[in-house]
């Protein structure tokens, strides 16, 4: 977990561990959803306030990167 030393002054000292965020469209805005990197399972979601506006990301979580699947063409 995340380092809150010292004590009283309301800082993260560096990035929530164990945890990640991956961006997610629904109902057509974009929002984001933390999950428990050890189970994978998918802890909170965080809606925009309006549909057409994206939602804030979560403070000090890490966001996954997307893999992208490459289609070989043949000649």
């Amino acid at each position: 977990m995340a380092v809150n030393k010292p004590t009283g002054d309301n800082a993260r000292k560096g990035a929530v561990k164990k945890r990640s965020q991956t961006k997610t469209t629904i109902g057509g805005a974009t929002g984001y959803t933390k999950r428990d990197r050890t189970s994978g399972e998918f802890m909170a979601v965080k809606k925009p306030r309006t549909a057409k506006k994206a939602a804030k990301k979560f403070k000090g979580v890490r966001v996954e990167k997307k893999t992208t699947t490459r289609k070989t063409q043949r000649a």
